[in-house]
């Protein structure tokens, strides 16, 4: 199948699957009861509560910033679509985020680095980085004209990401898109990853087209335009 064919069939399953997801959140809120804060009024007859927050309170120990925060909701979300719409429909949804940011930081580091195109060594170099600048702990294995093999022991989702496979596909689409849009053709595989368990990530970028596995993902070059998120246009 061409690839904009394959690109078209991807995009209105996805949109399907997000009706789909829409028509199940509102039968399950509609069952719902919503609770609410007591009135400020009736919160207040007791006596006046400080606006300020107690010593006691700030010097709680607590695991809880705006980055464990983040983390912690993406677990969640990523967990609710696993559950609702199955594993092969969440992945899909992420993938469609870490196709837009793959090309947001594909444009950012092609900008920065003041050229139209990467090469496959700085595909290489640009993949190990960005997971550095996020957390993670990638590094590249091996390297020749057909594969770029990368390692990991540390996930940028941290301890969050075991047990949710659907968030690989963020480094499967940031990888494949980065590769795909510079080389002309990506072929991601997860052939190791935390999330299932594993004690590191292993990540196989191939750069020609070959058999899909069932951990494995093609991706091919985009139109050479602004990515767009959430209707938003640059």
């Amino acid at each position: 199948m061409p690839a904009e064919d394959r690109l078209r069939s991807l995009s209105e399953s996805y949109r399907a699957m997000a009706d789909r997801t829409v028509t199940l959140y509102a039968a399950t809120k509609s069952r719902l009861a919503i609770w609410t804060w007591p009135s400020a009024n009736a919160t207040a007859r007791g006596g006046h509560w400080g606006t300020n927050v107690s010593e006691d309170l700030r010097d709680l120990n607590l695991d809880l910033d705006s980055d464990q925060f983040m983390r912690r909701l993406l677990r969640d979300l990523s967990g609710t679509l696993e559950g609702v719409v199955g594993l092969d429909a969440a992945e899909g949804y992420v993938s469609t985020v870490g196709s837009l940011m793959g090309r947001w930081i594909d444009r950012s580091y092609r900008e920065a680095l003041g050229t139209r195109a990467l090469d496959a060594e700085q595909v290489a170099q640009v993949c190990v980085d960005l997971k550095r600048r996020i957390n993670g702990d990638f590094h590249l294995i091996s390297a020749d004209e057909t594969k770029l093999v990368f390692g990991n022991s540390r996930c940028p989702f941290g301890a969050m990401v075991e047990g949710r496979p659907s968030l690989c596909m963020m480094t499967s689409n940031v990888f494949g898109r980065i590769a795909a849009d510079n080389l002309g053709y990506a072929r991601v595989e997860l052939s190791e990853t935390i999330a299932r368990g594993d004690a590191g990530c292993r990540v196989v970028v191939w750069l020609e087209p070959g058999r899909e596995g069932a951990d494995t993902r093609e991706y091919y070059r985009l139109p050479d335009r602004p990515p767009e998120a959430g209707g938003d246009r640059e």
